[in-house]
């Protein structure tokens, strides 16, 4: 079973997210913050983060990037997730390594179908 890093400031949003993950067959795990993250992603390894980019301590760009420079984390999918969703936001979050990028609000299936995609399941 695939593990998913979930790293959402707004609670509602990391529960909603987590709930449709566990619905399909997903190992979920989450985070409020970067920093939470980080020690998370180091320890439990998943196969793939969605991070939100607001949040509070360090944002998801921030955050991508230390995934990508640090050797126990730079081989992690990542999927931006965020009300940021202009060409510069998709823009920037590719620049720091992003996998994908989803604009909020989103359609569950797209959630789903950019993991599966990522993660290569059908």
């Amino acid at each position: 079973m695939s593990k998913i890093l979930v790293v959402e400031d707004s609670k509602t949003q990391r529960e909603m997210i987590a709930n449709l993950l566990e619905s399909n067959h997903f190992e979920v795990m989450t985070a409020k913050n970067g920093v939470e993250a980080i020690s998370q992603a180091e320890v439990l390894r998943p196969d793939l983060a969605i991070l939100d980019i607001v949040m509070p301590e360090m944002n998801g760009y921030e955050l991508c990037r230390k995934l990508r420079d640090n050797p126990e984390t730079w081989n992690i999918n990542i999927i931006m997730c965020s009300t940021k969703f202009t060409k510069v936001d998709r823009y920037w979050g590719y620049r720091q390594g992003a996998n994908a990028y989803i604009g909020k609000p989103f359609l569950p299936e797209e959630l789903v179908n950019t993991v599966n995609e990522l993660l290569r399941i059908s």
